[in-house]
Parts: C-alpha cells; structure tokens; sequence
C-alpha cells in the first residue's frame, strides 16, 4: 500500500470518528424511541435516569424517560431531588384526551391519599385543562412535564408550551408517582425508571 492510499484511509478514518462523536449520545432505546443519555433544561444538565415502556394489556402506549441532575435509585431521593427535573412521553399509539385524563386522574389517585389530593385540587383541575385544549395526543407526540425550581411545573407538547405553570414541588412529585409511586400504573416502568434493568 503506498504512503499516499495509507493517509487518505487515516483521514477517512479519522473523519468517521469525529462524525460518530459529534452525534448525540443515546442511553436507551425503548421500542424504537431514542432517549438520549443528556439533556438541558432551563440551563442545567440532566442525565437520564432511566426509561421503559408503558403498555396496556398488549398495547404499547408510550416510551417514557425520566430525566435528573444526578441519577438515583430509589423513589425518596427522586422525590427529593433538587434541581430541574424532566419527564419526557413519546405517544406510541393514538390516546384521545379523555383516554389520557383517566388514566392521569387513575395514576394520581391510587398514589396519593386524600388529604393531598384535596391541597392539589387546584394544580390538578389546572392540569386536566391543559389536557382539554386538544382532542387527541397523536403517535409520534412528544409530551414533556418539567420541573423547573423558582417557576413551576411545565407541559410542553411537541415542543410548544401547553397552558400555564403548576407552581407546587408537590404536584409535581404526585405526577412522578403516577409511575414511581407505591401502586404504579405500570409494575414493569417503575424498575426501569429507577435504572434498573
């Protein structure tokens, strides 16, 4: 092989490496659905925690990723956690809004007891609202609720922000126990949105 064939295979070379390093880093990959290992939010850094799929009996229905400053293994510490917070849903099959809003209303029900549903009353009649503004979360839809500390809780559909903002830690940490908490509406996400395999 002569010198100049050798430095054109090396550039060749060297150049799909800095392409293969300049796409994004994915950590998981649920159903097709790519999650990446990063993400920013209102200026900070979250890693991802872990992600898994939601079904219903032999439904997939959404991926779902749940995004942290730092990664944590049990419900109490992502509870806790101090900073931004992300949960990202990406719609694997058509949920109309009502369809979503029970399960929602399901979720938070079984995970909080009744002295805390009547303090989210407000924050949870504001939330079905949101849900309200359209008819159906089609496949493909990408769903956000963040948790930025000093604003509030944050829906964005498909990148575009949905109502107004939730200002309660607490509303928030009732959302994450929709799939964390002790009667989780999916038994099989829970371990998965923890970091386990």
């Amino acid at each position: 092989m002569t010198f100049a064939r050798r430095s054109i295979l090396k550039s060749a070379a060297a150049a799909a490496v800095l392409a293969l390093a300049a796409l994004p880093a994915f950590a998981a990959d649920v159903a097709g659905v790519k999650f990446d290992e990063t993400i920013a939010v209102n200026g900070a850094t979250l890693k991802l925690n872990g992600a898994g799929l939601r079904t219903k009996v032999i439904f997939k229905v959404y991926a779902l990723g749940l995004y942290l400053p730092e990664k944590k293994s049990t419900v109490a510490e992502i509870l806790a956690a101090e900073g931004p917070r992300r949960v990202k849903i990406v719609v694997l099959r058509e949920l109309t809004s009502d369809e979503f809003g029970k399960a929602f209303m399901s979720g938070l029900n079984d995970n909080t007891d009744a002295a805390e549903r009547a303090k989210l009353v407000p924050q949870t009649k504001q939330f079905g609202e949101m849900f309200a503004m359209f008819p159906a979360l089609k496949k493909g839809d990408v769903l956000t609720v963040d948790w930025i500390p000093g604003t509030g809780s944050q829906v964005m559909l498909n990148g575009k922000n949905v109502g107004g903002t939730l200002p309660d830690v607490a509303f928030y940490n009732a959302i994450l126990r929709i799939w964390l908490g002790d009667k989780p509406v999916d038994s099989s996400l829970k371990p998965q949105l923890l970091g386990e395999k």
